[in-house]
């Protein structure tokens, strides 16, 4: 393997989310490697929880970044081979904020991590700012159809932000299923559907045809804007600003 001394270290993306980070920091070319997931142009080495670690051999990488507890244990593997390891597991925003700073100084790149992590603080104090004279509106935010899943870690949060309210999970919890009798009774004035994987080929109308009793706006959003750890979370929190509070 590469020594990980080198001025550009060989990167490879197990996590989509670490992609989206390195990507926007501006240091794309150290990446060799990345998920099917992925959305950049890179060597493939299999899917999330899947790698094909003969093909992640080939990349010899110095550096692989992994993310998330449901990849703990690709985590150790890759450990137990060798492999210099940068793993990022926040649950909320802050610790998704500095997440941002954890890897930058993993790559080499801690003055860039540094100045993104600080325009996005600015960038969501921004959002609360807007809504902050808005009434708050509860808000359903479903990340799984079958069975209904709803959105914890971070998303309570980036709800909070966006001047709304999401009963249903604390900050920091992971993600839990909930029955028909329990959103009903939370009476949500909006639902936004953001399904893992599905980008923004959810069905809203699906939704309807479940025939809860809700009388509510229910708005798809591209899962990576809520479901990704990286700076697309920030974006989806604007755009869901602009959603919960177009009327006001």
């Amino acid at each position: 393997m590469s020594s990980t001394s080198d001025a550009t270290p060989r990167v490879v993306a197990a996590a989509p989310s670490a992609s989206a980070i390195i990507s926007h920091m501006g240091a794309a070319d150290i990446l060799v490697g990345v998920t099917a997931h992925c959305s950049v142009d890179r060597p493939v080495i299999g899917g999330w929880l899947t790698p094909d670690y003969a093909r992640l051999e080939t990349l010899d990488p110095d550096i692989i970044c992994t993310a998330d507890a449901l990849q703990a244990s690709i985590r150790d593997e890759l450990r137990d081979r060798g492999y210099t390891v940068c793993h990022l597991e926040p649950n909320t925003l802050d610790g998704v904020i500095n997440s941002f700073e954890t890897l930058a100084e993993a790559i080499g790149r801690p003055t860039v991590g540094s100045t993104l992590a600080t325009q996005t603080r600015e960038q969501l104090n921004t959002v609360r700012h807007r809504v902050a004279s808005n009434s708050t509106v509860t808000v359903y935010a479903e990340e799984w159809a079958d069975p209904p899943m709803a959105a914890g870690n971070w998303v309570p949060e980036a709800i909070a932000a966006a001047g709304g309210h999401h009963p249903f999970c604390d900050p920091g919890e992971r993600s839990r299923e909930v029955t028909q009798t329990e959103v009903e009774k939370a009476a949500p004035d909006h639902v936004v559907l953001h399904h893992c994987g599905h980008g923004t080929h959810t069905n809203a109308e699906a939704f309807h045809e479940r025939g809860w009793d809700i009388d509510a706006s229910v708005h798809v959003l591209d899962d990576d804007l809520l479901n990704q750890p990286s700076p697309a979370l920030f974006e989806g929190i604007e755009i869901l600003a602009e959603r919960l509070h177009s009327e006001s």
